[in-house]
């Protein structure tokens, strides 16, 4: 680069060199230090080398906690969902900024990134002995590859670093297990809830596998009872613990849900039910349109939902289960009744249905065999056709 050059200055070399400022005028840099004039050199055209292919980054001083909470937070909070927007800044508050806020965002490599989830790993958990899993860790790495991936956009690094860095890897769904009840259990639950203003509201839950801020959304807007469909249009969403109405994160979460005779009646009761609390409460009633809210009309907390759910669980001795299990106890329970994947999957507003048979057919064992059989009729016909094999 014409008029680049190095020069000693006392017992050290140092380097300069012409970059394009943000107006394409040339600007004179500096950098000094150099105990030797090949280290000064090698920079030096290294630098060049940034400069011609436009990688170029002006040297800063920005540490990585700066840019994280003044930078990236802000600017990212604009664009994403409240409630992962506050994810991740758990993630920084509490996993990030303790171990390599200090750190410049020039400075940090994959070793940093390398030791953060190693730590994380096995002591990560605060006020509690053991560390964070796999899935959690693996979910911050995600979080840090996004906000240097934006400080690259930004040319505030000359590359994304998380890149070269090895997070955990998470087994894959089909090797864990997952906790679901038997038709009889799911039964037996609706049944004991007998009396519970929200019993309409678990049985929704039940029989279209929705998730829990999805059910809590529903207003009677959304509810055809002509039609016999449900449409989930907004979800309660908590951040904090306070209550916001939200959208579906997809477009195929937004979806219409077929809704059986038993549901429907379940319904019909609930609303009975909430006209006669509404009268009580009169004119400080909120009006929302929702189906299952408070006495008040303002939103249920999904925290209380998923609470109530287990308290009902443990008096009626049922195994123990998490609320979102009915969602995949729904699942299982459709597809060991033959219903197809693809219904299967729009009914519970997944992104594919291969994500959902990659998620639950390994729950359903029958599957691989009643398949087995069906190919092998198709090919020899009934078994009664086959030739006698005991000779």
């Amino acid at each position: 680069m014409q008029g680049s050059f190095i020069k000693k200055r006392g017992s050290t070399w140092t380097a300069y060199y012409y970059v394009p400022d943000s107006t394409g005028k040339r600007r004179q840099r500096t950098k000094g230090g150099f105990k030797t004039k090949e280290d000064a050199q090698t920079f030096l055209s290294n630098t060049i080398m940034t400069v011609r292919s436009g990688d170029y980054v002006e040297p800063s001083k920005l540490l990585l906690g700066e840019y994280l909470t003044e930078q990236w937070l802000p600017i990212a909070k604009r664009s994403i969902r409240p409630s992962t927007w506050d994810n991740y800044r758990g993630m920084v508050v509490l996993h990030v900024l303790p171990t390599l806020g200090g750190i410049r965002l020039q400075r940090l490599n994959h070793n940093h990134l390398d030791r953060l989830y190693t730590d994380l790993l096995e002591s990560g958990k605060l006020n509690a002995p053991g560390g964070l899993s796999p899935k959690t860790v693996r979910s911050i790495h995600n979080m840090i590859h996004k906000a240097l991936r934006d400080a690259l956009r930004k040319q505030l690094v000359n590359r994304n670093v998380s890149e070269s860095a090895d997070p955990p890897r998470i087994q894959q769904s089909g090797s864990q297990v997952m906790k679901t009840w038997t038709g009889d259990q799911v039964r037996t639950f609706l049944t004991g809830l007998q009396g519970h203003r929200l019993q309409a509201a678990y049985v929704v839950a039940a029989t279209t596998g929705m998730r829990r801020g999805e059910v809590l959304g529903v207003r009677w807007a959304d509810v055809d009872f002509e039609s016999k469909r449900l449409a989930v249009r907004q979800t309660i969403v908590s951040v904090n613990y306070k209550l916001s109405f939200g959208t579906p994160k997809t477009a195929r979460g937004r979806r219409l849900i077929a809704l059986d005779d038993f549901t429907l009646a379940a319904l019909s009761a609930h609303r009975v039910n909430q006209h006669v609390e509404r009268s009580a409460i009169g004119e400080s009633y909120v009006d929302h349109d929702l189906v299952f809210p408070k006495l008040d009309g303002t939103p249920t907390h999904p925290d209380y939902f998923s609470q109530a759910f287990d308290r009902a669980v443990a008096r009626l001795k049922l195994p123990r289960i998490r609320l979102h299990d009915l969602r995949h106890t729904h699942a299982t329970l459709a597809l060991q009744a033959g219903v197809p994947g693809k219904v299967v999957s729009e009914r519970l507003g997944h992104a594919s249905m291969t994500f959902t048979l990659d998620i639950y057919t390994h729950t359903v064992p029958q599957m691989q065999e009643e398949a087995a059989e069906q190919i092998a009729e198709l090919i020899f016909g009934s078994p009664e056709a086959l030739p006698d094999q005991t000779a």
